[in-house]
């Protein structure tokens, strides 16, 4: 019997003597990503100026920008026109990454009179993804494109989540524009404009500065339900421990006027020591569902906290 093989818009197919053709699917990865998006503002205003030109400076940012994404660890995985998408392993690395791409374009703009300057406005968010051969799915894809969209020209706009992640590693100002409805998205989302200039330090550590801004009331059915502990003496439980954290917030989900925090955000904790008030405060909820996972045998144990995130007081267990 003859194999051929052969690949088929990035699926395969196998044909053997007598056989019809069967087409497998790509394989589907998950992974949490820092996604980084960014387009050029005013590029049809461009092109109708001077197509040639616009093209041959946009070839030139381009290759400034796909070097920096390669040296912060990204990888590139689609550029229409003028406009990529990117992701990292790291919120630190794309924001890193964010800051020198804006830094390098500014220079190149520098000599250019201010209605020939090109300009790119860049976001980031960091979330749960489907990677399938070349492409990337997901709202957490949508999410870092509409925050970009948010920037002003030459600017950084980044999630809440990308904020939490950065704000005690990186010396970089945020400025606060609220929640943000977007395209797409069914909740909210928080966004903050990160300046491309470093803060000045003062002192052995630069501490960034947010500003301060009144606090809001959460709903009062909100809920974030943290990655359960795994108690177990097996590694390979944590699978199963996941899968627990992740049905909880599903069902939690389907209750009418609930607001549960999504997955990905929640599993930013894992492994972190909490304090209650400070992720209430920082995920905007009234409750934390918490608790732990201890397999053995054919037994499972596990215990579950309910935590006012107001007065951080146990509410239930």
């Amino acid at each position: 019997m003859v194999e051929n093989h052969s690949d088929l818009t990035r699926g395969r197919y196998i044909l053997r003597v007598g056989e019809v053709p069967r087409l497998e699917a790509p394989s589907v990865e998950r992974k949490l990503a820092a996604i980084f998006a960014a387009d050029v503002e005013g590029y049809s205003r461009l092109m109708g100026r001077d197509e040639v030109g616009t093209l041959r400076t946009l070839t030139a940012y381009r290759v400034i920008i796909d070097r920096l994404i390669a040296s912060h660890r990204g990888r590139i995985f689609s550029a229409a026109g003028d406009s990529l998408v990117a992701d990292f392993a790291s919120a630190v690395d794309a924001v890193q990454c964010a800051v020198a791409v804006q830094d390098a374009i500014a220079k190149e703009n520098a000599d250019r009179p201010a209605d020939e300057q090109m300009r790119f406005r860049i976001g980031v968010h960091v979330g749960d993804i489907m990677v399938q051969g070349g492409n990337l799915f997901g709202d957490a894809v949508n999410v870092a494109a509409r925050l970009e969209a948010l920037a002003e020209p030459g600017g950084i706009c980044v999630s809440r989540m990308v904020r939490d992640q950065i704000r005690d590693k990186l010396a970089y100002a945020f400025r606060d524009l609220g929640e943000q409805s977007v395209k797409n998205i069914a909740r909210p989302v928080r966004v903050y404009a990160l300046r491309p200039e470093p803060i000045k330090e003062s002192g052995p550590r630069a501490v960034p500065i947010a500003p301060i801004s009144q606090p809001t009331v959460a709903p009062r059915l909100s809920i974030v339900v943290l990655p359960f502990a795994n108690l177990s003496n097996d590694p390979e439980q944590e699978y199963f421990v996941d899968g627990i954290t992740e049905d909880l917030t599903t069902d939690l989900s389907r209750i009418t006027g609930s607001f549960v925090i999504a997955r990905s955000t929640a599993f930013t904790y894992k492994g972190k020591q909490i304090d209650a008030k400070q992720v209430g405060r920082e995920l905007g909820v009234r409750y934390l569902l918490e608790g732990s996972v201890r397999r053995s045998g054919k037994q499972v144990r596990v215990n579950v906290q309910l935590i006012d995130a107001e007065t951080g007081a146990h509410l239930w267990g």
